[in-house]
């Protein structure tokens, strides 16, 4: 009697169930309201007008959607090419057994990404600040002609933004890159070095086949992390609502958040989100066929 309660057929859907219950409460019910927002112009929670696809025509001729856009895109094209050339050089020279204290240097690069971006945020802006700031400051010490009020965040609001996130993020794609470098298999190194390979040679025809799986995805988490970048430039620029000056800072996850929250006007806002899932699930597809045709 109790083997058969044990094998009934409804013990799978028992043990499925609070998956199925969180999943369909968190993420599959918001996605297709969303996307019935996504059709819809509202104007407040409870006055809506459904609109077809008027707001993704309007967002065609959106100016402020396009600022983003781009802007996000350079940071996206940056943080590709700032992050992960650091992180992967870091790895490599952590990994040489001939470094002294190179468990206490892992562990000051990592250090930024346990504290977390509000941290950084806050410590980058303090140390970029006009007068008070570390950096005008010590600059100013070493050239007294120097303008300790040279604003950094007003004048250089991307290049801002990108030391930030490299700041933040490397030290965790360097961890990433140091768990692949330890699995390369130290014989095919050693044949290399014995058949007259330079170091060059070892990194391009050994080591880097070995870790292009984890390059890959290290590539594919920094590329959505970037485009879905909002609380560094939401808290840096604070005073302007995360757009910085002349809107320089301005992603599409900010404008999301301002058009929704702020303007009230969510069905704009979830088509705006849409569009950048779709975005997001093309990259991904994008990026997983290009690794299949490399392992073939």
């Amino acid at each position: 009697m109790k083997a058969s309660r044990l094998h009934s057929p409804w013990t799978p859907w028992l043990f499925l169930a609070p998956f199925l219950v969180s999943f369909g409460g968190f993420f599959a019910w918001p996605a297709v309201r969303s996307l019935l927002l996504s059709f819809e112009q509202t104007f407040g929670p409870k006055t809506t007008a459904y609109v077809g696809l008027a707001n993704f025509r309007y967002m065609v001729h959106d100016p402020f959607f396009w600022t983003a856009v781009g802007n996000t895109l350079v940071f996206t094209v940056a943080a590709v090419l700032v992050q992960i050339p650091a992180a992967l050089g870091l790895a490599l020279l952590l990994n040489r057994a001939d470094v002294r204290g190179r468990r206490l240097f892992r562990l000051i690069f990592f250090s930024p990404s346990i504290v977390g971006v509000v941290f950084v945020a806050i410590t980058y802006s303090l140390l970029l600040e006009k007068r008070t700031g570390l950096i005008n400051g010590s600059l100013h010490q070493l050239f007294p002609a120097w303008d300790p009020d040279f604003p950094w965040l007003e004048h250089y609001v991307m290049p801002s933004l990108i030391l930030a996130q490299a700041w933040l993020s490397i030290g965790l794609y360097m961890v990433y890159f140091l768990a692949a470098l330890q699995n390369v298999p130290g014989e095919l190194l050693d044949a290399a070095h014995m058949d007259g390979a330079g170091p060059w040679q070892r990194f391009r025809h050994v080591t880097l086949p070995e870790i292009r799986p984890v390059l890959n995805l290290i590539l594919l988490l920094v590329v959505i992390g970037s485009f879905q970048i909002f609380e560094l430039p939401y808290l840096l620029y604070n005073e302007t609502n995360g757009n910085g000056p002349e809107n320089k800072a301005l992603s599409i996850v900010t404008y999301l958040y301002q058009t929704g929250f702020r303007s009230g006007d969510i069905g704009y806002a979830s088509a705006i989100g849409w569009v950048l899932a779709l975005a997001l699930i093309g990259l991904t597809l994008g990026q997983r066929r290009l690794t299949q045709k490399e392992e073939l």
